[in-house]
């Protein structure tokens, strides 16, 4: 089964053109690396909750949306692989002439890798 990385953000609402900019140029490379597909969302009913939520996660303030995103990939052995080489791409550094900046503050996003243990189609 799939292994899945997921993200959830807090994006200055202003930004959603230059989240998606910066999703566009970055998540190509998700897939040369060996991802199946990458899917990025925007916060469209995202409820408070009574206890907890997307939005106090991340720490939204009023003017953020709440972007979720994850990659999928075949397994976690290929994943491994792939944000290793990430990681160490030069086209991953901000500074890189021509790479987007970073339109959210990324010490608040919350990320972890999942493994797929149930999977229901159409």
């Amino acid at each position: 089964m799939s292994y899945i990385d997921g993200f959830v953000i807090a994006v200055p609402t202003a930004n959603k053109q230059k989240f998606i900019e910066h999703a566009r140029h970055f998540d190509s490379m998700f897939i040369e690396l060996g991802a199946i597909r990458v899917i990025e969302g925007w916060g469209d009913d995202v409820p408070d909750g009574k206890v907890t939520d997307f939005r106090r996660a991340v720490q939204a303030t009023a003017e953020e949306t709440v972007a979720f995103s994850w990659v999928e990939w075949p397994d976690k052995a290929t994943r491994d692989a792939g944000m290793k080489k990430m990681m160490e791409d030069p086209r991953m550094d901000p500074s890189t002439p021509g790479n987007p900046p970073m339109p959210f503050d990324g010490k608040r996003m919350i990320f972890g890798g999942f493994e797929q243990v149930v999977e229901v189609k159409a």
